[in-house]
């Protein structure tokens, strides 16, 4: 077995624990070298959003209790309004909270793992040169600079939204690909501790929505927050100079400024340019027996709803679980985790794409949180039957496009509701005015001047 990696350790890593947990031979070939001992560590640093499908991953291979308590837990969005006033919008029960985990350490501790099984290696300095699905084949050159062909009986291709291992599969018949990059770039800032402790409060997920962009604050162990700002292109480019980004922020995040600090925010502001988000969609996953996909790889998304890193572990433990089911027959498990898998990871797609809309504008309407209150109260007088979304993502293994379709479903039960509710309160307001005038209406049309009635015969007893 060989897992190709590139990128997206955690997700390579935790799968090279479930095929060896099976006692499979896995060899993980990474460009890359070893974070754990690099002195500069290059790539993405946003802290990843630990949920319910990764940590049922985690579990399995009994790593969940020791990741978990390297996590911040994040009970609600904490919403920073331009005038400075903020409010919590909780994403669950009181019990239910997503994790600030940070990317570094998750993935040392993935490799620390992978290397605890004697029956598994993990090969650094290794770049992908070629594959070759149909015999198994892929062609590696590393350190010493010298192509290597290694054959395997399963390429497992987890190298990211730019996957080598796809590419392969690309040029073969059927094999349906598309991508999309979002207008909307992103770029890392920092808000530091405060006299030891958070500048903030810990225990959210910080968000200063502005409708067409927003900036969002993870905490971190060491009492900081990685500020996260998504805005378009276009208006990274409006800012060239120091002046241009301090005026941005204080127009935008004035409540921002004194959190991080004029010289830090200018520092980390032009440290890096912008980054684009990518979003990919493919479809089969595999290829024959010999090949399989999985994460970004398989499906790109972008960071919206907090469930890349989630829906790629579901996916090494969906298709664990279809190991079971399936007696570690790869002729079957292959197409089926395509089959299985598929509209889900497509459904989370599309719901990332529509969360980033709901991040920076819809949280700012008061209609948005009066319908989010009446979700989560027949939720809690019908917890099986009404779920909000959020829950069924976050917090539920129900499966991704089965929550979309409920979703839509219970939308349409709240708006008709809602409107039924509306023409009640017509009804009865109607109602209550007439009852409370001083005069009946027949007894009012009685009292119209004589002259009204002599020039409109229509103006009657009988015709009202």
């Amino acid at each position: 077995l060989s897992l190709i990696g590139w990128k997206e350790k955690n997700c390579f890593a935790l799968n090279a624990c479930f095929f060896a947990k099976r006692n499979f031979h896995v060899d993980v070939y990474e460009a890359r070298e070893d974070i754990r001992v690099a002195k500069f560590i290059r790539g993405r640093s946003i802290n990843l959003a630990l949920s319910y499908r990764g940590r049922q991953a985690l579990k399995v291979i009994g790593l969940e209790d020791k990741i978990v308590s390297k996590g911040v837990p994040m009970r609600a969005r904490m919403i920073h309004s331009l005038s400075g006033k903020k409010y919590a919008i909780p994403y669950g029960t009181k019990s239910q909270y997503i994790l600030s985990i940070s990317r570094e350490q998750l993935n040392k501790d993935l490799l620390t793992a992978v290397e605890s099984y004697p029956n598994a290696k993990v090969h650094f300095g290794h770049r992908l040169l070629k594959c070759n699905p149909e015999e198994g084949m892929v062609t590696l050159l590393g350190s010493d600079k010298v192509p290597k062909d290694v054959t395997c009986d399963l390429i497992v291709g987890c190298d990211g939204a730019y996957s080598t291992v796809r590419a392969h599969l690309m040029k073969k018949p059927r094999f349906d690909y598309s991508q999309r990059y979002i207008p909307h770039g992103y770029m890392e800032l920092t808000i530091p501790p405060k006299n030891g402790d958070y500048a903030m409060e810990p225990n959210y997920l910080h968000i200063w929505p502005r409708n067409a962009f927003m900036m969002i604050a993870l905490p971190n162990m060491n009492k900081s927050f990685t500020c996260t700002l998504f805005m378009s292109f276009e208006e990274f480019e409006k800012l060239p100079t120091s002046v241009d980004v301090l005026d941005f922020f204080q127009k935008n995040f004035p409540d921002a400024i004194p959190l991080m600090g004029e010289q830090a925010l200018v520092r980390d502001f032009f440290q890096l340019p912008a980054q684009p988000m990518i979003s990919v969609k493919c479809s089969p996953f595999h290829f024959k027996s010999h090949c399989v996909l999985m994460g970004d790889a398989a499906h790109a998304i972008v960071p919206f709803f907090g469930q890349g890193m989630n829906a790629g572990f579901e996916d090494c433990l969906v298709f664990d679980e279809l190991m079971d089911k399936f007696n570690n027959d790869l002729s079957v498990c292959l197409p089926e985790y395509s089959r299985f898998r598929i509209p889900d990871d497509h459904a989370i797609s599309d719901l990332s794409m529509y969360n980033y809309i709901e991040m920076r504008a819809h949280v700012n309407s008061r209609w948005f949180i009066f319908h989010k209150g009446i979700e989560q109260c027949l939720h809690a007088m019908m917890p099986s039957t009404f779920i909000p979304l959020y829950t069924m993502v976050a917090f539920s293994r129900i499966r991704y496009h089965e929550a979309v379709l409920r979703w839509h479903w219970q939308k349409k039960v709240i708006n008709k509701g809602l409107a039924v509710l509306g023409l009640l309160v017509a009804v009865g307001t109607a109602h209550l005015l007439v009852n409370h005038m001083s005069l009946r209406p027949l007894d009012y049309l009685r009292r119209l001047p004589e002259s009204w009635a002599s020039k409109d015969p229509e103006i009657t007893p009988r015709s009202l």
